[in-house]
C-alpha cells in the first residue's frame, strides 16, 4: 500500500513540475493581497500591533486555501479523463490513488506557506515564537493542510467537470476573508461577528497568531485542532464513499 501511495505521489509531483503555473498561482494571489493590505490598507487598521504581525497568520491560512484548490481540479481531471477508471483495474491499492493526491497537495501547500512566511519576514514580520512554538505552528499547518486537502479531493470526485470542482473549492478561499484574518472580530457587526467567531478558520488563525507572537492562545488551540479533525475525517469519509461508488460520468 505504501509503495502504491509513493508511486501516486511521484505521479502528482511530476505533474506539478510540468505545470509550475499551479504553484505560481497559489503563491501570487496571497502575496499580492499581503502587499495590498499591508502597504495600502494597513494604515487604516488599529490592531494594537504592527499590521504585518497581525495579518501574517491569516495570510498563511489564505495561502493554504489557494494551495489546495488545484487538487480538486486535478482529481476532477483524472475522473473525466478516465484515469481513475484505469487505476481501478490495476493491481494497486484503491486508497493509494487518493492518498497520492493528498500527499502531493500537502507538500505543495507547505512549500507555499514557507515561501509566503519568507515574504512576510522581508516585509518586516518579526515573530516572537520559540522553537517549540514554531513546531506547534508547523504541526497545525500540516494538520489543516491534510484536512482541507481531503475535502478538496472529495470536491473533485463529486464534481461533474473540472470547472465545477473549482467552484466547489470557493468556500476554502473565501472563508478566511470572513474571519479574524484581516481585522479583529470585535470591530464587526454582531451577526457577522457571531459567524466569524464560529467558523472553522478563525480559531486556526487565532492559534497561529498566538504561537507566532508569543501571546496566550486560550481555548483557540482546542477548537483549531477539533475543526481540523472534523473537516479531515468528514472529507476522508466522503472521498472514500465517492471513490468506491460505480463511476458515472
Amino acid at each position: 500500500m505504501m509503495s502504491d501511495a509513493a508511486l501516486m505521489l511521484g505521479r502528482n509531483l511530476r505533474h506539478t513540475m510540468r505545470n509550475p503555473t499551479t504553484l505560481f498561482g497559489s503563491l501570487m494571489v496571497p502575496i499580492l493581497l499581503l502587499l495590498i493590505f499591508v502597504y495600502i490598507f494597513g494604515g487604516a487598521f488599529s490592531v494594537g500591533v504592527e499590521y504585518i504581525d497581525y495579518i501574517t497568520p491569516g495570510t498563511i491560512v489564505l495561502t493554504m486555501g489557494y494551495g489546495v484548490a488545484s487538487t480538486a481540479i486535478g482529481v476532477a481531471n483524472d475522473m473525466t479523463a478516465g484515469i481513475i477508471a484505469r487505476f481501478r483495474t490495476m493491481a494497486i491499492s484503491r486508497t493509494a490513488v487518493l492518498t497520492g493526491h493528498v500527499f502531493g497537495s500537502v507538500l505543495r501547500t507547505v512549500v507555499c506557506v514557507a515561501l509566503v512566511i519568507g515574504v512576510t519576514l522581508i516585509m518586516g514580520f518579526r515573530p516572537a515564537a520559540d522553537f517549540v512554538q514554531w513546531l506547534a505552528v508547523a504541526g497545525l499547518v500540516v494538520l489543516l493542510a491534510i484536512a482541507i486537502t481531503w475535502l478538496t479531493v472529495a470536491f473533485g470526485l463529486a464534481a461533474k467537470t473540472p470547472e465545477g470542482a473549482s467552484f466547489l473549492t470557493f468556500p476554502l478561499v473565501f472563508l478566511p476573508f470572513i474571519s479574524s484574518a484581516f481585522a479583529p472580530t470585535q470591530t464587526m457587526p454582531a451577526g457577522v461577528r457571531w459567524f466569524t467567531d464560529n467558523q472553522p478558520f478563525t480559531p486556526v488563525i487565532e492559534t497561529l497568531r498566538g504561537l507566532l507572537t508569543g501571546t496566550p492562545i486560550g481555548n483557540s488551540g482546542i477548537f483549531a485542532v477539533g475543526w481540523c479533525l472534523v473537516l479531515g475525517l468528514g472529507g476522508y469519509l466522503w472521498a472514500r464513499a465517492l471513490f468506491n461508488r460505480d463511476p458515472v460520468r
